[in-house]
């Protein structure tokens, strides 16, 4: 039963590990993987429009003569790295404030922690719709919005993750040697305090990709004719149930890099998290 749920998990973390390394090839690689790149830069072929999938346009092509498959290729350098970089700066902020509020206390965490409270208060995505609704629309301006909706989960996750090890006996040790607060924090705090934060943060890059795409449907995301699978999919609205492939194939790129993001964190989740005990496998 334990080489069973070995073997099972070797599997994931090779798949996961697979897809993450296929993800970032074809986003690396999109210009010499696409057959037509200047599709993916807005050129019209109008002898093309609206062709089925074929030998030529494996995806088919759009509205305005587009291959699709190009531009699906192209759609990998905006989607991930947009979701890559809301949970980035978000954990950074999430975690500095967290760190901050829960290895001080006081006044000081009861200050922020209500800062935080502040955000959680509003539900995210009608937080996120307003914000990028204000911003300029774009890459930059979707990553801004989400971000400022998103640092808050880290920091409270940090927080109750500094607080718990705050308190046990080696961190009280580094008091009495006389360590500074930075090195008390960063060497022995942090480490002890990650383990949960890195498998939250590995999933939710399948979560802000989600909700990306949807504001880039809503039409506040990247704007035409940049390759974006989510604007790619609210394009396609007028032709899905004659030509089909338009929003299929960008559709099930989100979901495929979304799922190996998800799985990537239940990889993570079994093997670094001790209190998560896996479910046996049963017998038949």
């Amino acid at each position: 039963m334990k080489a069973r749920r070995t073997d099972s998990g070797r599997t994931a973390l090779v798949v996961a590990l697979g897809g993450v390394a296929l993800i970032a090839l074809v986003a690396l690689f999109a210009p010499v993987l696409a057959p037509y790149p200047a599709d993916a830069t807005g050129a019209a072929e109008t002898a093309q429009i609206l062709r089925p999938p074929s030998a030529t346009h494996w995806f088919g092509t759009d509205e305005l003569g587009r291959d699709v498959f190009s531009r699906v290729l192209y759609g990998a350098r905006i989607g991930p790295l947009v979701a890559v970089a809301v949970v980035t700066t978000s954990l950074v902020a999430g975690t500095a404030i967290g760190v901050v509020a829960g290895y001080f206390g006081g006044w000081f965490d009861e200050l922020l922690m209500r800062l935080t409270d502040v955000f959680l208060a509003v539900p995210a995505l009608l937080l996120a719709l307003a914000l990028a609704t204000v911003l300029a629309p774009g890459p930059v301006g979707l990553t801004v919005a989400l971000t400022v909706t998103w640092w808050p989960w880290y920091a409270r996750l940090v927080r109750g993750e500094t607080a718990s090890v705050v308190g046990r006996p080696y961190i009280e040790a580094c008091r009495t040697l006389g360590l500074g607060h930075r090195r008390t924090l960063v060497r022995h705090v942090l480490p002890n305090a990650s383990t949960p934060l890195l498998v939250q943060a590995s999933t939710d890059v399948g979560g802000v990709l989600l909700v990306a795409s949807g504001l880039s449907f809503l039409g506040l995301g990247p704007q035409p004719p940049t390759p974006d699978w989510g604007l790619m999919v609210e394009q396609s609205q007028n032709y899905f149930t004659t030509q089909w492939w338009i929003g299929t194939f960008p559709g099930l790129a989100i979901m495929l890099v979304a799922g190996v993001c998800f799985l990537i964190g239940d990889v993570l989740r079994d093997r670094l998290d001790p209190r998560h005990v896996p479910r046996p496998t049963q017998r038949a």
